[in-house]
């Protein structure tokens, strides 16, 4: 055995940068930093000044891809700050966002950006139409994309950076066509998320490595609002007690800041719902998608994959009930007096749970704030990983020019919440 250096310098195929650099002597890593390297942004910082009416806008802007995230979960903790308690009408509307972002955004990272590795692709659009099992992919990739996008738009106004939803309510609300149209898209697509589900069921890449899971779940079904932080050790805790639980740890080589839990890694986003609260999914979903089901609780940080597309056709089911069950109707803006006090929200992003806080002064203004996102929490676990599986594949004799590829594979497991392309790595081997 010899030395191996690796560095991986720019990491295109994530929201932002990144950078991986490993040492490893005798099959042994001895070294692994993977780091967020273009990831502060100042965002609450920037809270600072706002009236709060402004908070959910302003954040939404830490992302695209997860905006409505960050709107849901920004508009939680402003209510909890004003004392609100939104309606049931509402809480349907702002659930049936939040299964629109879960079909469109784990639609995205599915087709276009994981799939590709299992047919030998650069990118989704390689794909040979002439092949019929590629060809069936393609269109169902868009399809499925096009019915979130259509759910989210029709309820919250735009897929991305929403423009209905606010604190204490809605701004407008969905006409029975738009219903009826959402239904049928909806139906249309649930073929092709079964499809989906058996790809990634059958999924080549496997790597398993215990853990520990945490998650934001629903005290009935499952949903990725309201509920409390539960652990895979067992544990319930509050909303409000979320930040005796996340240890904050400076990873001096990354501009991200990165949690432990009780002095240990942990893993937040579908593979810990599912690992934690599979039993609360819709009773269609757990019924069409028994076999793979089964696999769960699981230690594979690709079954991540498999719990999204699980997690896909969960959003279909309940949002069709949702639609079909509910009449939607004009109602005010629930609107209090500001005063000095602090809010929280937590909910469930399509890569794990988020958390909002509020610091609220008397004049509506904030006086400070705090957002903790997904990737945060797992870039500790995906370090740890990365290093067990350069160990791994030495052990294998895999050659050099090869693992790079498979730690990309690993990484993209995790679909950290970053823009992605073809190519991410720049390797140099010393």
């Amino acid at each position: 055995m010899h030395k191996v250096d690796l560095s991986m310098e720019h990491i295109t195929k994530i929201e932002g940068d990144a950078a991986v650099s490993i040492h490893a002597e005798d099959g042994k890593v001895t070294e692994v930093k993977f780091g967020i390297t273009e990831y502060k942004r100042f965002f609450t910082e920037a809270m600072k000044g706002k009236p709060i009416a402004a908070i959910p806008a302003h954040l939404a802007r830490i992302c695209g891809t997860c905006s409505n995230a960050h709107i849901m979960a920004a508009i939680e903790a402003c209510e909890d700050a004003l004392d609100i308690q939104p309606t049931k009408q509402t809480e349907i509307l702002r659930a049936l966002t939040m299964h629109g972002l879960i079909i469109r955004d784990h639609a995205l990272h599915l087709y276009l950006f994981s799939m590709p590795d299992l047919f030998g692709k650069d990118a989704f659009l390689d794909f040979d139409e002439n092949d019929e099992v590629q060809h069936q992919m393609l269109h169902d990739g868009f399809d499925t994309k096009a019915a979130g996008n259509y759910l989210a738009t029709l309820i919250a106004g735009r897929s991305v950076h929403a423009m209905y939803p606010m604190i204490g309510g809605f701004l407008h609300f969905p006409s029975k066509e738009g219903i009826d149209e959402a239904v049928q898209k909806l139906e249309g697509v649930r073929p092709a998320v079964l499809r989906l589900i058996k790809v990634f069921q059958d999924a080549p890449n496997h790597f398993d490595r215990k853990t520990h899971y945490m998650a934001l779940i629903a005290d009935e079904g499952f949903g990725y609002i309201n509920g409390k932080i539960r652990t895979s050790r067992g544990e319930t805790f509050e909303e409000s007690e979320y930040r005796g639980l996340l240890e904050h740890t400076v990873m001096p080589f990354s501009q991200a800041s990165a949690y432990k839990y009780k002095g240990e890694s942990y893993l937040v986003g579908a593979l810990a719902r599912l690992n934690i609260a599979k039993e609360n999914l819709h009773p269609k979903t757990k019924e069409s998608a028994a076999e793979a089901l089964a696999l769960f609780p699981s230690t594979d940080i690709f079954h991540n994959n498999l719990a999204q597309a699980i997690e896909i056709l969960h959003s279909v089911d309940e949002s069709i009930d949702l639609l079909k069950n509910n009449t939607f109707v004009p109602e005010p803006i629930i609107k209090k007096p500001a005063r000095e006090a602090s809010g929280i929200g937590v909910v469930e992003a399509p890569r794990g749970t988020l958390y909002h806080k509020v610091v609220l002064g008397a004049d509506g203004i904030i006086k400070e704030g705090e957002v903790i996102v997904p990737t945060g929490q797992n870039q500790i676990n995906i370090e740890e990983d990365i290093g067990r599986l350069v160990e791994k594949l030495l052990a294998e004799g895999m050659t050099e020019d090869k693992i790079p590829m498979e730690i990309e594979k690993l990484i993209r497991a995790y679909d950290p919440c970053m823009s992605c392309g073809a190519h991410f790595l720049k390797v140099n081997w010393v």
